[in-house]
C-alpha cells in the first residue's frame, strides 16, 4: 500500500474469494496515467519479483462512481 500511494494509487477496500482463490481490491486514481506510472516503477518491479510466482493472471475494470448521480424518489 504504501508504495502505490506514493505514486496516486489508493487502496480503499479487499476481499478474498476463497472458492474461487481470488483476491479482489478497490483502488483509486485521479488521472488516466497513474496506475500505468505505478505499475512500471521500480517499486512495482521490485515488489512483482516476490509475487508474480502466485499470480495466475489479472484483470483490471475501470468503473465509474454513480452515488451522486442515481435518482431521489419523491416520498
Amino acid at each position: 500500500m504504501p508504495t502505490s500511494a506514493q505514486y496516486g494509487v489508493h487502496i480503499h477496500a479487499g476481499w478474498v474469494n476463497r472458492p474461487q482463490n481470488e483476491f479482489v481490491w478497490v483502488r483509486s486514481y485521479e488521472e488516466a496515467g497513474t496506475l500505468s506510472t505505478y505499475n512500471s516503477s521500480p517499486e512495482r518491479a521490485a515488489y512483482s519479483e516476490l509475487t508474480s510466482s502466485h499470480v495466475a493472471k489479472i484483470e483490471v475494470r475501470e468503473v465509474e462512481g454513480v452515488v451522486g448521480d442515481l435518482p431521489v424518489a419523491n416520498t
